[in-house]
């Protein structure tokens, strides 16, 4: 049903990290890391005292966030339905989850928008932040909710998402006049 290579790395991962101690890990790593992110990238973003860059920043996110996560996810599931690894190999998650669509990863697609934008705002919380997204993808696949290749497409969703409302808001600011500028 599933493709040979996505079956292997599942069966992979579950294998490195099986045992009681690392699945408490896991579970907290797939379920609560996600907030901490969050909570770094407010972090970082409050710290900002620069208003209109903090503008931009926020539009940026909230667009990213929106087109990948919002708009792009829920048309994918849409159109393709992919069962999630605990429901096509009948196995218990280590955590509780719908049976909804696994692919794209909606963690991925909306993490990964945030994470870029952090980068633009600050290299090293960026690069924690993003460190810290594929960590969160890594514990989805290995407490048997995601598929690894939902992990990459969400990936790969959500930098469309961030590449696409870049462009938006260059075509927005292009259309601005300067300040004292008449019409």
């Amino acid at each position: 049903m599933l493709g040979f290579p996505d079956e292997r790395l599942f069966e992979l991962t579950r294998r490195l990290v099986d045992g009681l101690p690392l699945n408490l890990l896991l579970v907290f790593l797939a379920k609560y890391l996600f907030y901490f992110l969050i909570l770094l990238f407010l972090v970082i973003y409050f710290k900002e005292k620069n208003w209109p860059r903090r503008f931009y920043f926020f539009s940026l996110a909230t667009i990213g966030v929106v087109i990948s996560r919002g708009i792009t996810t829920p048309l994918i599931r849409f159109w393709y339905y992919r069962p999630r690894p605990f429901a096509a190999l009948a196995i218990e998650p280590l955590i509780s989850h719908s049976l909804n669509s696994s692919f794209p990863s909606g963690h991925m697609a909306f993490l990964i928008p945030l994470g870029l934008v952090l980068w633009l705002l600050n290299k090293k919380a960026g690069l924690i932040f993003l460190f810290g997204a594929v960590t969160v993808g890594f514990a989805r696949i290995a407490v048997g909710v995601h598929w690894p290749s939902d992990i990459l497409g969400g990936i790969l969703v959500g930098i469309a998402g961030f590449i696409l409302a870049r462009l938006i808001l260059r075509k927005i600011k292009s259309r601005i006049p300067p300040a004292g500028a008449r019409k």
